[in-house]
């Protein structure tokens, strides 16, 4: 694919020295940036650029963020990872001075991004075939936090573990919020669910009952990225109608708790999540959602992540009634051999759960027929392609 017509290529993080196509390029001479570079070059043409940082819930937070500007008319460039209905895609470009973005720490890409506002959703360990620890992590997102200019702005959780340290020696303003943290700027009171787990919260701001919202994605944790949002809408002057107009009609992104269909009278429900954490935001939130029993079909998300959390994904998966286990999804890394999902089926087996590890996806939607009945949720769960699972069970 790499011809000498080619003026400039761009690759990702995941993207090794060795890819073909990387040889060609560097074979003919043709100049190379990283994705992360790229993206930070873009962002320096915008006066009012937003980047949303955070080891869980950038897409969705990204999602609902872009769903209210959209709403305000601000007429914002978008770049999310994932697809969104509303823009068609994962891509969206605008013809003002603001740029909406994710910001991923792996291999500290977002420290090449140039901020006017940055939030900080959560830190937590996680990629650790690149940091070294959770302070080194912690380290990386206090740079990223220094990156943004006097005049900028920071929104940060105050959930977050000794969040102080985080944004000491700063020299742009800090705007918190939180659900745990009462001192916090924003907060949230009378959080309630409907039939469907979707939140109905009070916002406080300052200690200030400040609007009532209710939102259309499932989950505490989508109150918490929801607050995020208020925050970043006051610092804009968007109003609260405006606000809760675009939470209406926000439905989540792609992968994210995303209703797929009904098969044989049971409910499939696909989500992206990878880690312990998010794991088990998505099975709580499922317990709000209508079922008999809730059966998750997890796909571990690379060797490295599956050995440093096996335990921890252990303890997150016993929330769910029946757990599928399918093969590790390799993404970036070769099998070493000492890690499959075996390990994890006997980790869920000492905390009593039932398990059904199954090789193929062929085998694990057969099981799934088999055995589920009218009135069970589904989830397939992972950053692989266990998505395939419930499409083929919906279209075959």
């Amino acid at each position: 694919n790499i011809t000498d017509s080619i003026d400039l290529v761009v690759y990702t993080a995941a993207v090794k020295s060795d890819n073909p196509e990387i040889v060609r390029a560097k074979e003919l001479e043709i100049p190379m940036m990283e994705r992360a570079a790229m993206v930070g070059q873009v962002m320096k043409n915008y006066s009012s650029a937003i980047a949303i940082s955070g080891t869980h819930g950038k897409t969705t937070t990204t999602s609902i963020a872009s769903h209210i500007f959209l709403a305000a008319n601000l007429d914002p460039t978008i770049s999310v990872g994932g697809i969104l209905e509303a823009i068609g895609g994962n891509i969206r470009i605008g013809h003002s001075k603001h740029f909406i973005t994710e910001a991923c720490e792996y291999t500290n890409s977002f420290l090449h991004f140039f901020p006017t506002v940055g939030m900080i959703l959560n830190i937590e360990e996680d990629h650790m075939d690149f940091f070294h620890d959770l302070s080194d992590i912690r380290h990386s997102f206090h740079l990223f936090a220094k990156r943004i200019p006097e005049h900028g702005t920071l929104i940060i959780n105050a959930d977050i573990e000794n969040y102080e340290e985080i944004t000491e020696g700063l020299s742009c303003r800090v705007i918190t919020y939180g659900l745990e943290n009462k001192d916090a700027d924003f907060t949230a009171e009378n959080i309630t669910y409907n039939d469907l787990g979707c939140g109905t919260f009070d916002a406080v701001v300052q200690g200030e009952v400040k609007g009532h919202f209710h939102l259309s994605v499932v989950g505490r944790h989508n109150v918490s990225n929801t607050l995020a949002c208020l925050a970043l809408a006051s610092l804009y002057g968007i109003d609260d109608g405006t606000v809760q107009k675009a939470l209406t009609t926000f439905h989540g992104a792609d992968r994210r708790f995303e209703y797929k269909g009904e098969k044989n009278g049971f409910t499939i429900i696909d989500d992206y999540a990878h880690h312990p954490t998010e794991i088990r935001a998505t099975l709580t939130a499922a317990k709000n959602y209508p079922h008999k029993t809730l059966w998750c079909a997890f796909q571990p998300h690379t060797y490295t992540r599956t050995r440093a959390f096996l335990k921890d994904f252990a303890s997150a998966l016993s929330l769910a009634d029946k757990v599928i286990l399918a093969d590790i999804y390799a993404a970036r890394e070769k099998d070493p051999g000492d890690i499959s999902s075996g390990d994890l089926a006997r980790e869920l087996e000492k905390l009593g759960k039932e398990v059904h590890y199954l090789r193929s996806f062929d085998e694990i939607e057969k099981f799934i027929l088999k055995n589920l009945v009218n009135g069970d949720l589904l989830i397939t769960m992972g950053a692989g392609n266990i998505v395939e699972i419930g499409e083929n069970l919906l279209n075959n």
